[in-house]
């Protein structure tokens, strides 16, 4: 029965394309391989950077398929850090995030669409604050290979635009949008 199955195996991988190098990846959120970045004007003026420090995910990524690439993320939004223990005291609150109430954002794919040049679009709902809403994330492969420690890693960068009232979160100071920064960076399963 084994040798049947490895031979209908090796079969697939011949016939299907894709099929060989079709992989599922889990995120590497240790050491800072990855990171959910945001950017929020302040008065105007300038900008405040923020992170979300604990957060996970996995992605399955075929290069010969990208139609068939998905990415799941679950952010913890308690672990909202921008640097300030007082705004990050105020942001967590109801006046924003109310992460008592919703402490955890999630975004799953529902479509990736190749751009060419290593360039993706990834459409997919967002779930923050309790809504969830339609987003394209602008996305780039960065680069694939194996690590010095016997692994095979995948890596993207990611941004979009969030509008803060489709999630019902308040107008921050004059800003009524966060621009998310992504970098994702997965260990092969």
């Amino acid at each position: 029965m084994k040798k049947h199955l490895t031979a209908l195996s090796l079969a697939a991988a011949l016939v299907v394309p894709g099929f060989a190098n079709a992989a599922d990846y889990m995120i590497d959120n240790k050491g800072a391989h990855a990171s959910v970045n945001l950017k929020i004007s302040h008065l105007g003026y300038s900008f405040i950077k923020a992170r979300f420090n604990t957060f996970d995910g996995s992605f399955s990524y075929d290069p010969q398929n990208i139609a068939a690439s998905k990415v799941t993320v679950n952010v913890d939004t308690t672990s909202f850090d921008s640097n300030h223990a007082d705004r990050d005291k105020h942001v967590r609150s109801e006046d924003f995030l109310e992460v008592r109430k919703y402490p955890e954002a999630t975004f799953t794919s529902t479509k990736v669409t190749d751009k060419g040049n290593g360039k993706l679009a990834i459409d997919g709902d967002l779930t923050l604050h309790g809504q969830t809403k339609p987003i394209t994330i602008d996305a780039e492969f960065v680069g694939a290979g194996k690590d010095p420690w016997g692994g095979y890693r995948a890596g993207f960068t990611g941004t979009t635009r969030i509008e803060l009232a489709d999630f019902g979160i308040q107008v921050m100071g004059t800003s009524s949008y966060a621009d998310m920064e992504l970098h994702v960076e997965g260990v092969r399963k």
